[in-house]
């Protein structure tokens, strides 16, 4: 039997027609391709994420996470510290504390338990800090806690506990970094100079060198290995890899993970900070701080419980939860996310401070969740007398008072939250009838069914204060609107 070359010539062309359909369907490796991402609803709708800094440096637990860095920094507080109690780097090096890293108390359903209770939707801990040593199963180093010190593999323990508890997995790799990280070490006498080490210690080189091409592959390589073995659905990277020379490999690891999302049908973030991604390539990050208004697209806070380290010191202090609570809202209703560190103990086990600090969030979001999670933003952001703290590294040295309010919306439902507990009349001028924001019908309290005694005037909206309030911290109400 014959087949007509008309009806090849068809095969053919539709075969070629599929094939480049697909094919428009990738990411290629360039910022323009890149740019038709479209950040994850389940990301947009959670909200409130936990950061988790756990690694060989909650070992000596001075100073900060930084510890591995400092302590070959002659005269630095840590390598004063570091003589004193373990003697000279070169008999003791930061590797001969891994070791000492055992981990032991470490339960992963039990993080995980918290996190949930605290209200988080999404979890990353960090796979591998600025020190090198990675916290998960790698082919690629022995340097690893699979390997050495605690012998598990903690990313990979938690990234099966977190989807099996019904949240979002992710991850966060500080390797780039590693390029100049200990080459303090290299200016005086210390194991650094030891060759013996220079697959954990190495290269050590000077911030101003520019990465090998070999560096910057094995970043690459190690990130995918992560996206490969883990499918997480978030991969955060500290500022370093904005270096120029890194761009080529940042637009191939985008493309890839985009693609992989593709794969396995699910939604994933890219987290960068400042301009190491062009904006809409992936989502940005702003370290300990926040935007002062609105940003039309979404963007995260990273911040800690503690205030001195991510990771775990012996002398850190730490943000209450009210702290936590007030600031969340005001960063969700710019449109943000808020990822909130803890640093856990050498054992495994997690602060009695930070703990409160998660229960107290996750209780005051039990009540008033809806005005939180799946919302987005109004108008305006808010108003009240209290400046807004803006920008990376800026903490809200002003707390918030019950005089200022936070807005989001969801469907037809306006969210309207004071950050304390008014103890006199409430008054919002964006919900005037002058304002032309609408004619509201309803003013309930989330979690109570008690009357909420309001009047909307040419002014302002005024709300009586309640003899009683549902949760500590903030309250929140929800407003409807009439025809």
């Amino acid at each position: 039997m014959r087949i007509s070359k008309v009806i090849i010539a068809y095969f053919i062309t539709s075969f070629l027609l599929i094939t480049s359909l697909r094919a428009q369907d990738r990411y290629q490796a360039t910022w323009e391709s890149l740019s038709r991402y479209k950040t994850a609803e389940w990301f947009r709708d959670a909200k409130f994420g936990i950061f988790i800094h756990w690694g060989v440096y909650s070992v000596p637990a001075f100073g900060s996470e930084w510890y591995p860095r400092q302590m070959y920094l002659a005269g630095s507080d840590e390598y004063k510290q570091h003589i004193a109690t373990y003697g000279p780097q070169s008999k003791f090096g930061y590797k001969d504390f891994i070791p000492m890293f055992k981990a032991e108390k470490f339960d992963p359903a039990a993080w995980v338990a918290l996190f949930k209770k605290a209200g988080a939707k999404y979890v990353v801990p960090v796979a591998e800090h600025h020190d090198g040593f990675a916290m998960y199963k790698t082919s690629l180093s022995k340097w690893n806690a699979f390997d050495m010190g605690p012998h598990r593999d903690v990313v990979g323990e938690l990234a099966v506990e977190i989807k099996k508890q019904g949240l979002i997995f992710g991850l966060s790799s500080h390797r780039i970094e590693h390029w100049w990280f200990f080459n303090g070490g290299k200016k005086f006498d210390s194991d650094v100079l030891d060759p013996k080490y220079d697959a954990y210690y190495g290269p050590a080189h000077e911030e101003n060198e520019s990465m090998s091409p070999e560096y910057m592959n094995d970043w690459m390589m190690r990130d995918m290995e992560l996206v490969n073995n883990y499918q997480p659905q978030l991969v955060w990277f500290d500022w370093w890899i904005e270096q120029p020379a890194l761009s080529p490999y940042k637009k191939s690891f985008a493309a890839f993970y985009y693609n992989k999302a593709t794969d396995w049908n699910k939604e994933v973030v890219i987290n960068y900070k400042n301009t190491a991604f062009p904006e809409n390539t992936a989502v940005l990050d702003i370290e300990r701080g926040k935007q002062g208004e609105i940003r039309p697209l979404p963007w995260q806070t990273d911040d800690a419980i503690g205030n001195q380290s991510w990771g775990y010191t012996t002398n850190n202090t730490f943000k209450d939860a009210r702290y936590v609570v007030t600031n969340l809202i005001d960063i969700v209703s710019k449109n943000g996310n808020l990822l909130l560190n803890i640093g856990p103990k050498s054992d495994g086990t997690i602060t009695d401070q930070e703990t409160q600090v998660l229960l107290g969030t996750g209780k005051w979001l039990d009540v008033n969740g809806p005005a939180i999670y799946g919302t987005r933003p109004w108008g305006i952001y808010g108003e009240g007398p209290t400046k807004s703290a803006s920008g990376a590294f800026a903490d809200q040295k002003d707390p918030f008072t019950w005089r200022d309010v936070r807005f989001t919306i969801k469907g037809d439902t306006l969210f309207v939250t004071a950050l304390g507990l008014p103890d006199a009349q409430l008054s919002i001028k964006a919900l005037s009838i002058k304002s032309g924001n609408g004619k509201i019908a309803s003013v309930k309290m989330l979690g109570s069914n008690q009357k909420v005694n309001w009047k909307q005037k040419d002014d302002a909206l005024l709300i009586e204060p309640s003899k009683t309030y549902p949760s500590e911290y903030a309250v929140s109400y929800a407003v409807l609107f009439g025809q």
